[in-house]
C-alpha cells in the first residue's frame, strides 16, 4: 500500500487529490521511463458527475498493482513505493496519465 496523491484532476475517481476507487493499476508493462506508463483505472468526468467510488470516502493510502516491472518500485506486480504521485491534469483518456514516482531499475 501507498500513499497516493493524484493529479489527474479530471478524473472521475479524483477527490480533493485523494482517489475514491480503493485500488489502481499502474500501466507500461514495457515502461524505461514516466511517460511510458499511465493509471489504467481512469475514467474521465463526464458533465456534472460527482464521483464514483468503491469505497466510501477517498483514501490517502491505497493498493497500487503496477505492469511496469523496468520499476525499481515493482515487486511481483505490487507497487512498494511509499509514495506515488500520478499526473495527469486535464487528461481525457488514461494514455494522458503518467506514473510520477516511476524509477527505472
Amino acid at each position: 500500500m501507498a500513499e497516493l496523491k493524484c493529479g489527474a484532476e479530471s478524473c472521475t475517481y479524483n477527490k480533493d487529490r485523494l482517489c475514491a476507487k480503493g485500488d489502481i493499476m499502474v500501466g507500461g508493462k514495457h515502461a524505461e521511463r514516466s511517460d511510458d506508463t499511465c493509471c489504467e483505472s481512469f475514467i474521465v468526468k463526464r458533465g456534472n458527475d460527482s464521483y464514483t467510488s468503491s469505497i466510501s470516502h477517498p483514501s490517502k493510502i491505497i493498493s497500487i498493482d503496477c505492469e511496469a516491472v523496468k520499476c525499481v518500485y515493482n515487486q511481483n506486480y505490487k507497487c512498494v513505493a511509499s509514495h506515488v504521485d500520478i499526473r495527469g491534469g486535464q487528461a481525457n483518456e488514461s494514455r494522458e496519465t503518467a506514473c510520477a514516482t516511476f524509477k527505472e531499475k
